[in-house]
């Protein structure tokens, strides 16, 4: 085994030999030169997150070709430090972009004695882009063979083995004839580089199911996975190109999440209750509307007795459950407790209005409740006063922040660094509606900035409390809020109907409830951006 130089854990640091060494894990001395973008520290990235972070630079033009290519350039390079000049090199490919990159390498090691091995047929490669750069070697008469089951398995005897046989996104023990060029590969007496992660090690976590490649050497892409600080292995991580923008701004790729089981019944995709209105009947009835367009299997609307029958009347498709009386008071407190325990989040604020019997109800509702809560509009106000056990996601705008006793700023980079203080502060998370939404748990800080001029109208910041209770139903919280922002924005973008052939959106005319029927396009559809 090549002695290993780990960084440590959450490092995003390349090595670099020092004047006169032939690799880094063979220098004496070692520098370390940080290449990472503020925004993409401290340097450990999911499985789940590197997936949505790819598909997010591709949304900003980086295309999954680009990225494979100088994915290939790095891996090529490390199989450069570890071969002897003119040595073989053996490139053993999956089917997927794992092997894609595989096969790029091939392209950058002239000079040395490469065979390249697809494990599978090559009608069966599951990406354009691993497909394309297969095409590549069979046109440019590369030495490449196919390898369909165990038997066909010989690697001869290389000095360099490239592992392309399974990427990241595989869990679950390695299938024949993976298994079997995984013990081989094991068997044999060669440096192995790996492509990103060994094959049959789960990135996350550094366990394998199965058999895995012993690697002597990982080239990772973007950021250290997690499951790779446990590996007796040297780590360099490639920066590849994709910009920090791909991490820091919320994206289609932040969607992914979102696929629902196809055996699910209903009440498994989240059920919502909103509490509110009274002094408004609309800002209710538009929040729970919001939650079933985003997902939710049921929304229930709990509102004040005098204004039941109107919020009903908005759609057929809400439970509304009166309380007494014509708003908010602490008295109602107990019922809605003992309601809001059979619901999966609350949606607490929309239309209720700022009277001080009705923010007394809020601040013992929330000191009492131990759920997961939306909290909006004029409940807003109490939340930094409440000693709470729940999961609370708040979203005000800029004047309710300040409200709140949070600061902002009118650049996004200074108001990013203002909310994320704020929220470690509160303990909450909060998404601070403006041009550009800030959403930040107090750790984490992304920033969505979808959405039209036309969104200034009332009603829009309803329907984004209601799309971020549905979410929270079935998503962790940060990324709940962070991907409410992105849809509620392109759901007006979409209503306002887009962007004009002179750059411009419509600046008026639109009404929150355009925005509901966009909201199931952009979150499941075929939404092109």
């Amino acid at each position: 085994m090549i002695p290993t130089n780990h960084a440590g854990v959450g490092d995003r640091s390349t090595t670099v030999p020092k004047p006169g060494a032939s690799a880094p894990w063979l220098a004496a001395e070692t520098t370390t030169t940080d290449t990472t973008a503020p925004a993409q520290r401290p340097g450990m990235i999911t499985v789940d997150r590197m997936a949505a972070v790819d598909r997010n630079a591709e949304a900003l033009g980086v295309s999954e070709r680009q990225l494979m290519e100088s994915a290939g350039n790095a891996v090529a390079r490390a199989v450069r430090e570890a071969a002897p000049e003119g040595g073989a090199v053996t490139i053993l490919g999956g089917r997927g972009n794992n092997g894609g990159d595989a096969f790029v390498a091939a392209r950058f090691l002239d000079g040395y004695d490469v065979s390249v091995v697809l494990l599978g047929r090559p009608e069966n490669i599951t990406t354009h882009a691993a497909e394309m750069n297969w095409e590549a070697l069979v046109s440019a008469d590369y030495d490449t063979r196919t390898v369909e089951d165990s038997t066909g398995i010989d690697l001869d005897d290389p000095d360099v083995i490239v592992d392309g046989l399974l990427g990241t996104g595989v869990r679950g023990a390695p299938r024949e004839p993976t298994a079997s060029a995984v013990r081989a590969t094991n068997r044999a007496d060669a440096t192995v580089v790996s492509v990103d992660v060994p094959s049959g090690v789960d990135a996350d976590t550094g366990e394998a199911a199965g058999v895995a490649v012993d690697a002597d050497r990982v080239v990772t892409f973007h950021d250290r996975k997690p499951g790779l600080a446990t590996l007796d292995a040297d780590v360099t991580v490639a920066d590849i190109g994709i910009p920090p923008a791909a991490a820091r701004f919320v994206g289609p790729g932040d969607l992914q999440g979102l696929e629902r089981a196809s055996d699910s019944h209903k009440g498994e995709n989240g059920e919502v209750l909103v509490i509110g209105g009274g002094p408004y009947t609309g800002a209710p009835a538009l929040a729970a509307q919001a939650s079933l367009r985003a997902g939710a299997d049921l929304a229930y609307v709990a509102v004040p007795e005098a204004v039941a029958r109107e919020v009903q009347g908005y759609s057929e498709n809400l439970i509304v459950t009166p309380f007494s009386g014509d708003r908010l008071t602490p008295d109602h407190v107990d019922d809605l407790l003992a309601t809001a325990g059979d619901r999966d989040v609350v949606v607490f604020g929309p239309g209720l209005g700022g009277e001080e019997a009705t923010l007394d109800a809020v601040r013992e509702f929330l000191g009492r409740f131990s759920g997961t809560a939306v909290v909006d509009a004029d409940a807003l106000q109490v939340v930094p006063e409440v000693d709470t056990g729940a999961t609370l996601l708040c979203t005000p705008h800029q004047g309710e922040l300040r409200k709140m006793g949070g600061e902002t700023d009118d650049d996004w980079r200074e108001r990013a660094d203002l909310v994320e203080a704020f929220a470690a502060d509160i303990g909450h998370v909060l998404l601070v509606k403006g041009k550009e939404d800030v959403v930040s748990d107090g750790e984490q800080t992304r920033i969505g900035r979808t959405g039209t001029p036309a969104m200034t109208v009332g009603g829009t910041g309803d329907v984004l409390a209601g799309v971020t209770g549905a979410l929270a139903a079935v998503l962790d919280p940060f990324d709940a809020a962070a991907v409410a922002a992105y849809a509620n924005g392109r759901a007006g973008e979409r209503a306002a109907g887009g962007w004009s052939l002179f750059g411009e959106a419509r600046e008026g005319g639109l009404v929150a409830t355009d925005l509901l029927d966009e909201l199931p396009e952009v979150l499941w559809g075929d939404d092109d951006v």
